[in-house]
């Protein structure tokens, strides 16, 4: 094998970064400058033609005066189902909120003349993404212009449940004067939770503590410098419970957090805990939190968002004494919904022109018989992401990884800006909200001052196949197993696809071989008789099946890596057993 090429790609907020990487490649590789990619056009409009954008919902004059410069504009609202599918064979691009429903019928009533449809907001549930790209159509979202808006409304449930606000002003409509029932808590001196330290939560830390709260957060993959320089301590998610008297929600929803607050986690709070919500209502157990309500475990709870929205008349939650609610006003103030407009309208004006937009949430068109060669590669970077950052110990921060292709192919017969995006996808999107693909992957690294970087290592041999490994590196972490750390002292992971399905191949400095399918556990134990056969009673006991299982060592009975692949999840108690068999030394359970 050798080195005869490689480029390399960083990504950057403000500077250009220069990586030293520790690996055995010989000196003499050389970096050309990549191809610049070729330009993406989404509409050919005829020469002194307007293109036409449909406005279905009220939206800020700002954002339909840019509009106006560039496109004729039809504003009409409140349309039907049928009417829509009507007039939308007439349109360029489409802006909704959340009320209209961009389904199937939508993009086949178009014809192929919708080109842009735009979510004014963040939340792309009303919009068929998978119909809107097998029909060319490109769909942005304005995810950033509502940051201030929902971090000023959290802020005002934490105040309004500490003061009782919301009882005592119905208790005075009432005719009552019951000053001794609402007495208030202070929030100087109490400790504040932000769990998910993104943009609203960073904007919820920095208000608390000018309202002299100890502030705390976790958030896994938020870079610990950035929290320090707000002077908030990124905790364990067992601390954040435990010593929070005020806790504020601000994660996505996605399928790890889903109920992430439920009775096992009310169980471990500080007795007396209040809790804000203007995240995503599918993160609460909504039964659990009513019986943590009942019980007093949970002293009060401000809620904008719920997992019905809205919620039934009869919702126990909603009517119980000791829960403030408001019906998902986190970005509604005026200034946000202007600057919606506005960050929307950009965007599809950028998209009407052929820009490649930034707010992207699905992939443009790949030509058909590139995407059937890489599909499988695709699949396999965006599981070693998957993999890597899950390996990465919480408080570290993610910021610089290197992707290694290694091909029998010549650097111009591979274009892996798809692979590339698809790592990114990998690292971001099981902890973020946002949607990565080939459009926006690069945007949204630089967004969370992601630095990528990519090599190529031509192999000598036959170049019938595009690729014959991938391995992704995360420099400058901490791992939560210790033997994912190669000799380079970063995380590693590589694989390669066989028989059309991706493989891992090896972690850190250990030769596996485990389909990535369902889920994977990692065990690092003394190589000794009867440790897969324990391992395995384990895991039948709960009818768990085990779809691969792959030993990798060092030598004969000195230490060893097993990698086992999984159907399904195994509990909790499951993987503690796993932990306490006298030879394992070290263990993690990871999702795909």
């Amino acid at each position: 094998m050798s080195v005869i090429s490689s480029w390399n790609l960083t990504i950057s907020l403000n500077t250009t970064l220069s990586l030293s990487w520790r690996s055995s490649l010989p000196s003499r590789a050389i970096f050309p400058r990549p191809k610049k990619p070729k330009t993406l056009v989404f509409l050919a409009i005829a020469l002194g033609a307007k293109p036409t954008v449909l406005v279905s919902e009220k939206l800020g004059d700002a954002g339909i005066q840019l509009l106006k410069t560039f496109a004729n504009v039809d504003c009409s609202y409140n349309l039907s189902p049928e009417e829509l599918c009507t007039k939308i064979s007439l349109c360029d691009a489409l802006i909704v909120r959340s009320g209209t429903k961009v389904t199937r019928e939508v993009f086949e009533s178009a014809m192929g003349r919708l080109k842009v449809v735009g979510r004014a907001g963040v939340g792309i549930d009303n919009v068929d993404i998978s119909a809107a790209t097998e029909h060319g159509c490109l769909v942005v979202n304005a995810p950033t212009a509502n940051t201030i808006a929902a971090a000023e409304h959290g802020i005002a449930l934490l105040t309004a449940v500490s003061r009782n606000v919301a009882q005592a002003d119905a208790s005075v409509k009432a005719g009552k004067w019951e000053r001794n029932k609402y007495v208030g808590v202070s929030l100087v001196g109490k400790t504040l939770a932000v769990m998910g330290f993104g943009k609203v939560g960073s904007e919820v830390a920095r208000r608390a503590k000018g309202l002299g709260m100890q502030v705390i957060a976790h958030d896994p993959y938020a870079p610990a410098d950035r929290a320090r320089a707000i002077g908030v301590e990124l905790v364990s998610f067992e601390e954040a419970l435990t010593t929070a008297d005020f806790i504020s929600l601000h994660m996505p929803l996605t399928p790890a957090t889903s109920k992430m607050f439920n009775d096992e986690a009310f169980s471990r709070v500080k007795k007396g805990v209040r809790i804000i919500n203007v995240a995503r209502g599918g993160v609460i157990d909504e039964e659990a939190l009513l019986r943590a309500l009942d019980s007093g475990i949970v002293a009060q709870a401000a809620l904008d968002v719920f997992t019905e929205e809205p919620p039934p008349q009869e919702n126990k939650l909603v009517r119980h004494e000791n829960v403030t609610v408001t019906p998902h006003l986190g970005a509604s103030t005026t200034e946000a919904q202007e600057g919606v407009a506005l960050e929307i309208a950009e965007a599809v004006v950028g998209a009407l022109k052929g820009e490649l937009a930034a707010t992207a949430v699905n992939a443009p068109m790949v030509p058909a018989e590139v995407l059937l060669e890489l599909s499988p590669y695709v699949a396999l970077t965006e599981k070693l992401g998957r993999l890597a950052v899950q390996l990465v110990a919480g408080g570290s921060g993610v910021k610089f990884v290197k992707v290694t292709y290694a091909s029998a192919r010549g650097p111009d017969d591979l274009d892996t800006r798809l692979l590339r995006a698809m790592v990114t996808k990998g690292l971001i999107e099981p902890i973020s909200s946002v949607f990565v693909n080939l459009v926006n992957a690069d945007f949204i690294g630089k967004q969370r001052g992601l630095r990528l970087t990519e090599e190529r290592i031509v192999l000598d041999g036959s170049p019938e196949k595009p690729l014959e490994f991938i391995q992704v590196r995360i420099a400058n972490v901490e791992s939560k197993f210790a033997s994912a750390i190669s000799n380079s002292g970063e995380i590693t992971v590589e694989g390669r696809v066989k028989d059309g399905k991706p493989h891992l191949t090896k972690v850190g400095s250990f030769g596996v071989d485990v389909s990535l399918e369902g889920s994977i556990v990692l065990c690092r134990q003394s190589d000794q008789p009867g440790i897969i056969g324990k391992v395995g009673n384990i895991l039948s006991e709960e009818n768990v099946n085990v779809n691969f299982m792959s030993v990798g060592r060092i030598a004969p009975g000195k230490q060893a890596v097993m990698t086992i692949g999984l159907d399904e999840e195994p509990s909790r108690d499951a993987l503690k057993k796993i932990g306490e068999i006298t030879a394992v030394e070290e263990f993690v359970f990871l999702k795909l």
